[in-house]
């Protein structure tokens, strides 16, 4: 059946006006689009915005919110069948690492969108692009929802996407999340930490970026830059770990600050038990003395 389909579709592409547009997205998509208009929206980045007869301003940004939401769902859908066995966590972080910003924008790059994506090189700077095929992918899965419906979307992204660009097995065993891994090796160990922002410059093309340092016990270990805090965070997470995790004195170098700091703590502690119990004998001789 497969192959009499892509037969037929080859036949209508010599019939179709704009052969040239079906045809790159037949070949992104594995199916003819109906509504090809939907498919070109979804290739254009709010900084080359154009404007319709009716002065309507067209741009991805409202495919990308809907194909986010749809992304979601069918991701879910897909992981939730597949590891029936396995506890929401799981599930939660699994389908976290596939609808990523990261695991997208590869996406996008694989199947060709950071190609023919339009944007304005003058209002984009290049430093600050690198989520284009990721958007630009989610748009065109809220295309693929409003052209063919969901059946058809969670078909391509099974077809497609999870059979010929990522095993899912293998993304249910990475590990992305810096910030939590390092939270809870920091929690484990009780150990002080802090996310400290230090400040956020220009990236040279007036967007502004954060530079985070994190901070273990008062020891700066890993810094990082990002166009979000959170994504600043995860990087100073990233680098501290690395350190860390590779560095059995470093590990206990920190384990000594941590007693450092806690033992004036406990010192003053005790100094406060001996005065309450001196406190305390000298009340019991004054009434002692007064009897």
């Amino acid at each position: 059946m497969q192959v009499i389909s892509r037969t037929l579709n080859k036949l209508r592409l010599l019939f179709l006006k704009d052969k040239e547009s079906y045809s790159v997205f037949y070949k992104i998509l594995g199916f003819l689009p109906k509504d090809i208009r939907l498919y070109k929206q979804a290739l254009i980045h709010k900084s080359f915005s154009i404007k319709d007869n009716n002065g309507k301003i067209i741009n991805n940004e409202r495919l990308e919110f809907l194909g986010d939401a749809i992304l979601d769902a069918i991701v879910a859908d897909i992981v939730f069948k597949k590891f029936n066995s396995k506890r929401e966590g799981f599930l939660t972080s699994t389908r976290s690492k596939i609808v990523q910003r990261e695991t997208l924008n590869k996406v996008g790059d694989k199947i060709g969108l950071d190609k023919i994506i339009k944007y304005s090189h003058q209002s984009l700077s290049p430093s600050h692009n690198n989520n284009l095929s990721g958007n630009a992918f989610e748009a065109m899965i809220g295309a693929i929802y409003l052209d063919r419906g969901y059946n058809v979307c969670k078909s391509f992204m099974e077809d497609k996407i999870l059979k010929e660009i990522i095993d899912i097995n293998l993304v249910a065993k990475k590990e992305v999340n810096f910030k939590s891994r390092m939270i809870e090796w920091t929690q484990k160990k009780r150990l002080d930490f802090e996310y400290k922002l230090v400040d956020c410059p220009n990236d040279g093309d007036g967007n502004m970026m954060f530079n985070t340092e994190l901070l273990i016990e008062g020891m700066s270990l890993g810094q990082g830059m990002g166009y979000s805090k959170k994504e600043s965070q995860q990087n100073a997470s990233k680098q501290a770990l690395k350190k860390i995790l590779n560095d059995k004195e470093l590990q206990e170098q920190l384990v000594c600050l941590h007693a450092e700091r806690i033992l004036p703590v406990q010192e003053s502690t005790d100094d406060d038990e001996i005065n309450e119990e001196m406190d305390s004998s000298e009340v019991k001789e004054t009434v002692t003395d007064s009897e």
